[in-house]
Formats: C-alpha cells, sequence, structure tokens
C-alpha cells in the first residue's frame, strides 16, 4: 500500500533527544530514533527534519544567564546543529542517506540552507536534517518546522515530543489533562494548548499544513504514525 504521505517534515525536540538524561544526547535513543527514520526513508518516503536544541542550551544555562536575548538566540541556534550533525550522522550510520544543512552560513560545517538546494536532496533520497532554526533570533524551531515544511511542499508536520499528543494541560504535572485526539488550528491557539508555540501554529493554519503531535519513543515509531496505528493528536483539518 503506497504510503498516506509522499514528504514529511519530522520535527524532533532537543529535550527529546536527551532521552532520560536532563540534557545532552542519549546515544542508544538517538540511534533508535535514528533506525526509525532510515526504515521510512528506505521505503520511499522523502523525509525533512528540524531539530531543536534545548538539550544542548539547557546545559548551557548557567553560561547563558543575564545573556541578551538575541545572543543567547544565538548560542541556542549553534546548539540545534549539534544535534542535527548527531543525527544526520546517525540515520547515515543506520544505512540511509542523509545531509545536515544550516540556516547560520557555516560552510565547513554543513551546507547552508536554501529550499531549492533541500528539494533537490530530498528528490534524490537524502533525509535533509535542519539546523540553525530559521537564522535569526526571536523564532522559534517549532515556527522553522512549520516555515520549512511550507518551503519544501511537505504534505505534513510530525512533531516528535515525550508526550502522545495535545493535552488540555501539561499531562506531567496533572495527570488528568484531557488529551485530544484531533483539534483546530484554532481552538489550539484559542486555548493557548502550547505544545507547539502561537506562531507555528498560525503559520501552519494560514498555509492549511496539518500537525501531527506523538511520543517520539513510542514504539511503532514513525512509521507507525504514518500508518496511523500510533497514539497521536492532529493539528487542523481531518483526514
Amino acid at each position: 500500500m503506497a504510503p498516506a504521505y509522499k514528504r514529511i517534515l519530522l520535527k524532533v525536540s532537543g529535550e527529546a533527544l536527551a532521552g532520560d538524561n536532563s540534557f545532552g544526547i542519549e546515544p542508544p535513543f538517538l540511534q533508535a530514533v535514528a533506525k526509525q527514520i532510515a526504515d521510512v526513508a528506505n521505503s520511499g518516503v522523502e523525509i525533512a527534519i528540524v531539530v531543536g536544541g534545548g538539550n544542548i542550551f539547557r546545559g548551557m544555562a548557567g553560561a547563558a544567564d543575564g545573556t541578551d536575548r538575541v545572543t543567547a538566540d544565538m548560542m541556542g541556534m549553534l546548539g540545534t546543529m549539534i544535534n542535527a550533525l548527531a543525527l544526520s550522522n546517525a540515520i547515515s550510520r543506520q544505512g540511509a542517506k542523509s545531509k545536515p544543512y544550516s540556516a547560520v552560513s557555516m560552510p565547513s560545517v554543513a551546507d547552508t540552507f536554501t529550499a531549492r538546494d533541500a528539494k533537490l536532496s530530498l528528490e534524490d533520497g537524502f533525509v535533509v536534517v535542519m539546523g540553525g532554526g530559521i537564522g535569526n533570533p526571536f523564532f522559534t524551531t517549532d515556527t522553522a518546522s512549520t516555515l520549512r515544511a511550507i518551503e519544501l511542499d511537505c504534505d505534513v508536520v510530525l512533531k516528535g515530543t515525550k508526550v502522545d499528543g495535545v493535552y488540555s494541560e501539561d499531562p506531567m504535572k496533572n495527570p488528568n489533562a484531557t488529551r485530544y485526539e484531533t483539534v483546530s488550528y484554532d481552538e489550539v491557539i484559542g486555548k493557548n494548548l502550547r505544545v507547539m508555540d502561537t506562531a507555528a501554529f498560525a503559520l501552519a493554519r494560514d498555509n492549511a499544513m496539518p500537525i501531527i503531535v506523538y511520543a517520539l519513543d513510542d514504539t511503532a515509531g514513525l512509521a507507525g504514525v504514518l500508518a496511523g496505528t500510533t497514539r497521536s493528536t492532529r493539528v487542523g483539518t481531518p483526514l
């Protein structure tokens, strides 16, 4: 059976890559996620990835204390590049072609992102892993993921997090929080359901880009999300 989506944008939060640690990258979890991605890529689905940097930046929080917002955001962008390089390399080790891109020019580290080049890489079978956010301060990697999905003509944004969908409150703090199977863009913005930031949801709404939120450590993995068997929440118009 043909996959439900031909080209997807996967948002991987930095916090998720930390696994059970408070910061940094947990190598076994990184390899497990990379295998999920490689298996799906080798099945013919084109995959673009935007990575966050919370796991790196949290470890630098003391150094950033008192730093102005622009400098702190630049530090965060560099953190996302560490994750992008680690994830791209891990995907290659799992048997799929992968290429890292940076929104901030650093040619000795990664290709500078342009939608044209990234689309060509996707068409050539590479998993495209993007770091550096959008290259500007004051924008989150959630917004970057929605923007890149639109630029790259993706069919859907998949956000892999530590929770299995969108909840009325943080389920880690309130185990009685209500979980949504589906939720509209306006509802998620109006109720301030902050699994992604408001700008990301508004951009998705204005461009009719669906978002699926799921737990990155789900046993069925990315393939389960695409098959519709993994527990998740769909934000936007129903299928």
